[in-house]
C-alpha cells in the first residue's frame, strides 16, 4: 500500500530557515528534476559540487527537504476519473475524529486531504478510474464513519497541477 504523506504542523518556536539566493536556485532545481546529476546542479546554479551537496544536506536537517520521489501520470495509469469531494459533518468528537482520518488516510484513491474553516469541514481529491469506482469509495466511506452531508465534483479538466513551490 502507498505510504501516505502525514504533514505534521510546524512548530511555532521552529523558525523559517533563512534561504540565500543559491538555495533558492538549488530548491528551484530539486524541484524540477530531482534525478539530476549534483555536477548538473551545481553548474545551473553557479557554484561547485561540495557546497551545493552541503546545502542540500542542510536543507535535508532543516525540514526545507522532504522525501524524494517520482510522479506518475493517473491517466496513462487508468485513473481518470478526479473527484473534489466535500464532506460536512455533524460530528466532532475526537472519536469520530479518528475513525475519519484512519479511513482517509488508509485509501489510496485520496490523494490530498484537508480540513477546513467555513462551511465544509473537509475536502478530499479522490483519483479513481471512473465514476463506478468513485461511488465503491462513498460507499465504503459512509460505512466506515456518518457523514451529514457529501457533496462530490467531477473536475472536467485539469488547468494546472504542480508540486513545484515559489522559493
Amino acid at each position: 500500500m502507498p505510504r501516505a504523506v502525514m504533514r505534521k504542523p510546524r512548530p511555532e518556536a521552529m523558525p523559517t530557515p533563512d534561504l540565500d539566493p543559491l538555495d533558492r536556485k538549488i530548491l528551484a532545481e530539486l524541484q524540477e528534476d530531482a534525478s539530476q546529476s549534483l555536477d548538473d546542479i551545481a553548474r545551473k546554479v553557479g557554484s561547485s559540487k561540495t557546497p551545493v551537496w552541503n546545502r542540500i544536506r542542510k536543507l535535508r536537517e532543516a525540514g526545507v527537504i522532504g522525501r524524494q520521489t517520482v510522479l506518475l501520470d493517473a491517466e496513462a495509469l487508468g485513473l481518470e476519473a478526479c473527484f473534489f469531494v466535500l464532506i460536512r459533518t455533524a460530528e466532532h468528537e475526537p472519536d469520530w475524529q479518528d475513525r475519519f482520518l484512519h479511513s482517509v488516510r488508509s485509501r489510496p484513491e485520496v490523494l490530498e486531504a484537508h480540513r477546513l474553516a467555513g462551511d465544509i469541514d473537509y475536502i478530499l481529491k479522490v483519483r479513481v478510474p471512473n465514476a463506478r469506482a468513485y461511488d465503491t469509495f462513498y460507499q465504503a466511506l459512509i460505512r466506515d464513519v456518518r457523514i451529514h452531508n457529501v457533496t462530490a465534483l467531477l473536475s472536467m479538466e485539469e488547468i494546472k497541477s504542480t508540486t513545484i513551490l515559489p522559493v
